[in-house]
């Protein structure tokens, strides 16, 4: 007898749904990638911490690193402390900082962890930030202390900078500062506005082609310094454009949750290997890790096909994490955990499980079930249906 629970249609009527009853799919053991896939993890909240949870962070240390072992075990690398560790968004820069030493530590017991983690400029009180050099001054201190640590970066996009820039050449100004400085290769990070309102017109310009050239100009002055970029807009031909353009042995490390899936397969265009084809850093992997990790095993064997009929049911699943407001997919990415047993609650750094509706809930509980990522669809079945119940559905 299949599985079954009462659940609101877009429409909010409440109408019975039964699971498909499809088994999950499972990696092989020990396939080599032939792309670099870091998965941007969330944080695990404490929910049993007497806090103000909108204005104070409490994180479960142990079920936090836990899954970054679970990614670890699938070969899957660890994007640290990004905005789905809900960073800049409840998560502050020294618990950030915790959280990054914590990683590197579990990490030196797994042979070949990835690990790079996310440097900015959060720890600065936007409102009292005035100057470009101050911008500057903040990206080092972040960089002195995860370097010390021995972590490889990645520089994420800096509301401050985007907040006192007059033009491309102050974004110019700091990245050539930062760049020169790195211990080793970088991971730049380039975040649209639809993650970040606060990000509009980074590098110096509204419009997509021109900051495009100036972050391409920041790359073509330190390519050596540069192991890659992520972008996160949404818009696969800008990528694949970007993409085209990269210096020799400088990455595109796909951050887009809509088309991921063609992007990392790639075409094939160009005269670089990295021309034609994305790695990742991807919020949308914390979610569906085994799926992602079965169909770039399938990838690295030459079955594309294969990679495809794994990875496409996942799409529509992402693009519905990510709607907009597209900030507030690192809700739909905890759910996922929990529905799948990963972790005991559904409780969110800054209280942020309260930004998407029961309706959200119920399709992307409908869309893990049609692309097979339901792990445990007993407790599946369970956990939806005490949210629901906690909405009024029974």
């Amino acid at each position: 007898m299949a599985l079954s629970l009462k659940l609101p249609n877009t429409s909010g009527q409440v109408e019975a749904y039964s699971l498909r009853g499809t088994t999950p799919v499972k990696p092989a053991a020990g396939v080599k990638f032939n792309r670099i896939a870091y998965s941007a993890a969330h944080v695990v909240a404490d929910p049993l911490a007497a806090i103000d949870p909108w204005l104070q962070c409490a994180v479960d240390w142990d079920e936090t690193i836990a899954y970054r072992q679970r990614l670890w075990s699938l070969g899957l690398g660890v994007a640290e402390a990004m905005d789905t560790a809900q960073r800049g968004m409840g998560l502050d820069w020294p618990t950030s900082l915790e959280l990054i030493g914590r990683s590197l530590d579990a990490a030196k017991d797994v042979p070949g962890a990835l690990v790079a983690s996310g440097c900015g400029t959060d720890h600065l009180m936007l409102e009292n930030v005035k100057t470009v050099d101050e911008v500057i001054a903040g990206y080092e201190e972040q960089m002195a202390a995860i370097e010390k640590l021995g972590g490889k970066l990645i520089v994420m996009a800096s509301r401050a900078l985007a907040r006192v820039a007059k033009s491309p050449a102050d974004y110019e100004r700091v990245y050539d500062r930062i760049l020169s400085q790195a211990k080793q290769p970088v991971v730049l990070h380039w975040l649209g506005d639809m993650f970040d309102p606060a990000l509009k017109g980074y590098w110096g310009s509204n419009d997509v082609d021109q900051a495009m050239d100036t972050a391409l100009a920041v790359i073509a002055a330190h390519p050596d310094k540069v192991d890659g970029i992520k972008i996160s807009l949404l818009d696969k031909d800008k990528e694949i454009a970007m993409r085209r353009r990269l210096p020799p042995g400088v990455r595109m490390y796909t951050g887009d949750d809509f088309n991921y899936a063609e992007l990392i397969a790639g075409d094939g265009v160009g005269s670089e290997v990295t021309h034609g084809q994305s790695d990742a850093l991807l919020g949308i992997f914390d979610a569906i890790a085994p799926a992602a990790s079965a169909a770039l095993g399938e990838l690295a064997q030459g079955n594309v096909q294969k990679f495809h009929d794994i990875l496409g049911p996942t799409v529509p699943l992402s693009r519905h994490i990510f709607a907009a407001p597209t900030r507030f997919y690192k809700t739909g990415v905890v759910f996922m955990a929990w529905l799948n047993g990963h972790q005991k609650h559904f409780t969110m750094v800054g209280g942020q499980q309260s930004t998407r509706s029961l309706q959200h809930f119920a399709e992307l509980f409908r869309l893990a079930d049609a692309a097979n990522l339901l792990e445990q669809p007993e407790l599946a079945v369970r956990r939806m249906g005490t949210l629901a119940a906690l909405h009024g559905v029974e």
